[in-house]
């Protein structure tokens, strides 16, 4: 298979966030199967008479065709959704909140091209123009988007865009893809690369931490950019290209290291890969006799639910024993949208489990997260990983004390099912991998017995001769 013929994405540069930048076209002879944007569909939208973006603010009652909407979504929020739904049969589902972004900004657009994902990943907001006409920005979100220059370039799918809050920068979902001029800020024990991937990579876009287990980029492409993301040195700039001739060097490295079983595919996001790149992908790892285990790291259910299509589903459930990691933050990214993506992956037969970054004003509250993880579950998504921020440069701002996370894993543990707590990791610095963090339950020991404090902080005595 050739290049030119699976190409899903275009890439990235360094400088997504100038006002002015059209989507470069693919690099190294790689033809993108997308094409560049002509501009957010909202130019005709001020002829609308009355401001959907006013009704957001207020908290007006929406339009007819919003009512609509609202009725659908909140039927299917509370109600299982029949798997006719699934297979196109069904009535189509939207978020309430999304349909009214849609009327304001995107009124001539249809369902059809709306729940296209190339459509979405075309339209993505990336200019200060394109955010000033959806937000009311603060001035660190206007300075840094006018003057560019972050390490981590800006894009957010339209679909995103539509559950941001247009009137408060300090909303939880707003604050992980709007840049702010607190990326500029460099702390004691920052750094560019703080998991030392650089250092344990044999091949370009493989890192080789653990003994039998690899983690494989094969692109440094995403729909929707984190501001806290491990991987902001590299994501987006258009250095790591889903082309043949460097992934083939992967395989053949993996092909000689006989003791890795494992495999984790992220990035980028490996599911912004169109379905032929995808299936070439997974089936040279199906082809190596010793790896076992394929996982694929993505968070498009959350960003660009529309991405995860019948079509998309058909080429996974080729390749099982097949797990797939979600990355969800917040329960206001669990809409009907996601709870579909979600459904389809799970009824394709993927066990589905979430990786949520611990960030200071967005999930930092015992009652967010146990909200968080209710309507995971409620998603068939077992909470697998809560991160400790990675100390990556520029995010202190993002960064909570480790006893926050410590607290919020006792706030869970005993008072809500236990498939519901995650396990608390700090990825540690230098390579040295995922260390999890716990409540100290063993207080200590009375002669032969072992004493253990509860959830309730209550002491208890095992039977532990020594």
């Amino acid at each position: 298979m050739n290049d030119v013929s699976f190409v899903g994405v275009e890439c990235e540069n360094s400088t997504a966030v100038s006002p002015d930048q059209e989507e470069p076209p693919g690099s190294s002879g790689l033809l993108p199967v997308l094409t560049p944007s002509e501009g957010i569909a909202s130019q005709n939208s001020t002829a609308t008479a009355v401001s959907v973006l006013d009704l957001l603010r207020s908290g007006a009652a929406p339009t007819a065709r919003s009512k609509s909407a609202q009725s659908n979504s909140d039927q299917n929020t509370n109600t299982r959704i029949d798997a006719g739904h699934f297979s196109g049969s069904g009535s189509r589902v939207e978020n309430p909140r999304t349909t009214l972004f849609r009327e304001r900004f995107f009124p001539d657009t249809s369902d059809a091209d709306w729940d296209d994902w190339r459509w979405q990943s075309r339209h993505r907001v990336k200019t200060l123009d394109q955010f000033e006409r959806m937000l009311e920005l603060s001035t660190e979100e206007r300075d840094v988007l006018s003057d560019g220059g972050t390490l981590l370039p800006t894009a957010v799918t339209p679909y995103y865009m539509s559950l941001l809050d247009p009137d408060n920068p300090l909303q939880a979902l707003r604050k992980t893809v709007v840049p702010t001029t607190r990326e500029f800020v460099r702390t004691p024990g920052e750094a560019d690369d703080p998991l030392g991937e650089d250092g344990h990579s044999p091949v370009p876009g493989l890192v080789h931490r653990y003994p039998d287990r690899v983690l494989l980029l094969p692109l440094d492409f995403c729909s929707t950019y984190c501001r806290y993301c491990t991987r902001s040195r590299v994501v987006g700039h258009g250095e790591i290209q889903p082309n043949v001739q460097r992934l083939e060097a992967i395989f053949h490295y993996l092909e000689e290291t006989t003791q890795v079983r494992d495999v984790l595919i992220s990035g980028g996001d490996p599911l912004a890969l169109s379905d032929d790149k995808l299936d070439w992908i997974l089936g040279r790892l199906r082809a190596i006799p010793h790896i076992e285990f394929v996982r694929i790291g993505t968070k498009m259910p959350a960003v660009l639910p529309q991405r995860i299509t019948p079509e998309l589903c058909n080429v996974l459930r080729k390749y099982h024993p097949l797990w797939m990691s979600l990355h969800f933050l917040h329960p206001d990214e669990c809409t009907p949208e996601s709870k579909i993506a979600c459904a389809r992956l799970a009824d394709t037969g993927i066990p589905l489990g979430s990786q949520t970054v611990l960030l200071k004003g967005v999930n930092d509250e015992v009652e967010i997260m146990k909200q968080l993880v209710h309507k995971l579950l409620l998603m068939r998504v077992r909470p697998y990983y809560i991160y400790q921020c990675d100390p990556i440069s520029g995010s202190s701002h993002f960064r909570t004390p480790v006893s926050k996370g410590l607290e919020i894993i006792q706030g869970l543990r005993g008072h809500t099912t236990g498939y519901a707590v995650p396990t608390y990791v700090i990825d540690a610095p230098g390579g040295g991998g995922k260390i999890p963090l716990q409540p100290d339950t063993v207080v200590g020991r009375d002669g032969d017995d072992l004493l253990l404090k509860n959830f309730e902080g209550k002491t208890f005595r095992y039977p532990d001769p020594i």
